[in-house]
């Protein structure tokens, strides 16, 4: 295997979050759902999820760093290699914190999915029923790989460990090396009548439908993990998670700015000149707005408690109504004359564009 610095793209100083961000790119170039068609992608995907595995762990990159992919099983003056003297003091076990054994089925994949709520739903929180084409075990064999659902039988060339350790002769002493079993490929065991319904993988792949609880506060761009809902793995390996990005959809009337709601209502200069009580429908009912007499354009009337719910806390934000004044556009003979007599109470200049300024300027040249 490659360098586990390369696989990844990064130099052997990147930092944490440089080897996680550049490992979430690979990840997402090479999955198997997203190149189908390429076994080529899929080794290299598990390649590179080998090498973040290591990499991301502090104590295993140092490892690495000292050891490379081996670990530390280098020749020992004494005649035997370093895994011969963890088998008689450490039962096998290092003490590096790693583990010699069988590693049995590998887990699945991690699955996304995207779905689409109402502001409503954002605010008092929904079940969403999330459709992704995973796999799902395999019931004619039971996950197994095997015909009829039976066992398969243990490995006979790594005795269920799988792992073989090689032994070679150098100048400092022997040289152990152990990798994963190539006629298990690390399972542990063998499958001798595979299941004609999956090929002896346990899983076929399927579309399935999750309900998905999501939570009162969420917004646009949020991701909710489900932990197990992800592909399984290859005969009976665990499954994966199935990470959900959340969009909510613009409402017509309401506006979300952080955990406010804002709405602009929209009223005829009678009522915010002499006053009204208006009926405001919002998601959590009928709420009434007293308008005081001379309520000018712009002026914004707040409901505390009615925004959206703080998804890190508790309460919610504020419900902000800001007021607009109509002009009235339509006006019937009838009631221009009114506005007329209102005008000329107030002592307001309405003479029409077309008698002003410039029909005076006129009249001076003629």
């Amino acid at each position: 295997m490659a360098d586990y610095y390369e696989l990844l793209d990064v130099d052997r100083s990147a930092s944490a979050d440089e080897i996680k961000r550049s490992y979430r790119r690979l990840a997402r170039q090479l999955h198997p759902d997203a190149n189908p068609d390429d076994p080529a992608a899929e080794a290299r995907f598990k390649e590179v999820a080998l090498a973040y595995e290591t990499l991301s762990d502090p104590q295993r990159r140092q490892q690495y760093d000292m050891y490379g992919e081996a670990g530390p099983q280098g020749g020992s003056p004494f005649g035997g290699g370093f895994g011969d003297i963890f088998d008689m003091f450490f039962n096998g076990q290092s003490p590096f914190g790693g583990q010699q054994g069988p590693s049995g089925p590998p887990p699945g994949e991690n699955l996304e999915a995207a779905v689409e709520i109402s502001l409503e739903d954002a605010i008092v929180g929904t079940t969403a029923d999330v459709q992704v084409r995973t796999a799902v075990t395999c019931e004619d064999c039971s996950g197994t790989g095997s015909e009829g659902g039976s066992a398969p039988s243990t490995c006979p060339d790594c005795n269920g460990a799988g792992q073989v350790r090689r032994v070679r002769q150098s100048i400092l002493g022997q040289m152990v090396t152990a990798g994963p079993c190539g006629r298990c490929s690390g399972f542990g065991s063998v499958v001798s009548d595979q299941c004609s319904t999956c090929g002896g993988d346990g899983r076929l792949i399927e579309e399935r439908t999750y309900p998905v609880q999501i939570p009162a506060g969420v917004d646009s761009g949020a991701t909710l993990r489900v932990g197990g809902r992800g592909a399984v793995g290859v005969r009976r390996g665990a499954a994966g998670d199935l990470y959900v990005r959340i969009r909510v959809a613009v409402d017509p009337l309401f506006e979300r700015q952080a955990d406010d709601l804002i709405y602009r209502l929209h009223l005829p200069i009678t009522q915010v000149a002499l006053g009204a009580r208006v009926i405001l429908d919002t998601f959590d009912g009928e709420q009434e707005l007293d308008i005081e007499p001379g309520t000018q354009t712009g002026s914004v009337k707040r409901f505390r408690g009615l925004g959206v719910p703080h998804l890190q806390g508790r309460g919610r934000g504020d419900l902000l109504v800001q007021l607009i004044v109509d002009t009235p556009t339509d006006l019937t003979d009838e009631e221009s004359a009114l506005l007329a007599r209102f005008a000329e109470l107030r002592g307001h200049d309405i003479t029409p564009p077309e008698h002003g300024l410039l029909s005076k300027l006129r009249g001076a040249f003629k």
